[in-house]
């Protein structure tokens, strides 16, 4: 959490506050700083603090994209193209505000670890209470080769064909159907909420191996998780445990939501189980699922 439609609901939010505007002061919190003394890589991976603050300095916000879970930032700075890549992790938040006490909720407040100043006068405020979010300033993708493994976007028309090539890779035929449509070499952007869901309303059970699934019945249920992600990015995306959208708005699906946490299941009434597939707990049904 967050997975591709909290993601798509972040940078929609951000494209027209941010987009066209420079970045003129650069401020990181002292936890990342202390954290770097003590050798480690708090949320800024891959730079030196020093160097992450000086290139972004004097740099504009050209475009703001999403691709999978991760936010890219195209950045152009002296006719020279950046791009700043931003994935939330499980906690991760924007705000675009005058000043950083405008921040309500206090969790938030209290874990805010990059700020860039911009040309408006406004503070564009990166949050993260857990500090498993990471921003990676490059030149572009090939300098992070794990960006080049993505598959395509699920909405791209090359994307079916794509789930079930991979599908049928030794190295997933023996795997849970809910561990491979949540790895994202095999479909971008499905993670543990949406892949329940889906499963769920395709009768599927979490833990059934590829290879004892049709290919008829995977092309039917990769289709099902596009119409999940689409349902999900049409009302905010799930606002689950710390999700928000820049600012603090939350979003709706979380009531939309049939299997996902859920006791009892809504079709026939009886209790719900769980189990742990690809270090994730699976809610689903025992007897609408197989």
């Amino acid at each position: 959490m967050p997975e591709l439609p909290e993601v798509e609901g972040v940078v929609n939010s951000l494209k027209p506050v941010a987009t066209g505007k420079t970045i003129e002061e650069v401020t990181l919190s002292t936890v990342l700083e202390v954290s770097r003394k003590a050798g480690k890589q708090a949320i800024i991976k891959g730079s030196e603090l020093t160097h992450f603050k000086q290139e972004l300095v004097d740099a504009k916000i050209i475009q703001i994209v999403r691709r999978s879970k991760y936010i890219y930032f195209h950045l152009e700075k002296n006719h020279k193209n950046l791009l700043l890549v931003n994935h939330l992790g499980m906690t991760g938040a924007w705000f675009y505000v005058h000043e950083t006490h405008e921040i309500t909720e206090e969790k938030f407040r209290k874990h805010i670890h990059v700020i860039f100043r911009l040309n408006d006068g406004m503070l564009l405020v990166y949050a993260d209470i857990r500090r498993f979010g990471e921003m990676r300033l490059l030149e572009s993708e090939e300098q992070f080769p794990p960006l080049l493994l993505m598959a395509p976007e699920p909405f791209d028309e090359s994307a079916r064909d794509h789930f079930l090539d991979m599908s049928k890779l030794v190295k997933y035929q023996n795997k849970s159907i809910k561990e491979v449509i949540m790895d994202g070499q095999v479909i971008s952007g499905c993670g543990n909420i949406y892949a329940t869901e889906a499963l769920f309303r395709m009768n599927i059970h979490p833990a059934r191996k590829v290879n004892r699934i049709s290919q008829k019945r995977l092309s039917e249920l990769f289709h099902t998780v596009v119409v999940v992600l689409n349902e999900s990015i049409l009302v905010g995306g799930s606002s689950i445990s710390d999700y928000r959208n820049i600012n603090g708005e939350a979003g709706g699906m979380q009531h939309r939501l049939q299997m996902y946490g859920k006791k009892q299941c809504p079709h026939c009434l009886i209790p719900t189980k769980q189990r742990v597939l690809g270090g994730r707990n699976s809610w689903y049904c025992p007897s609408c699922q197989r």
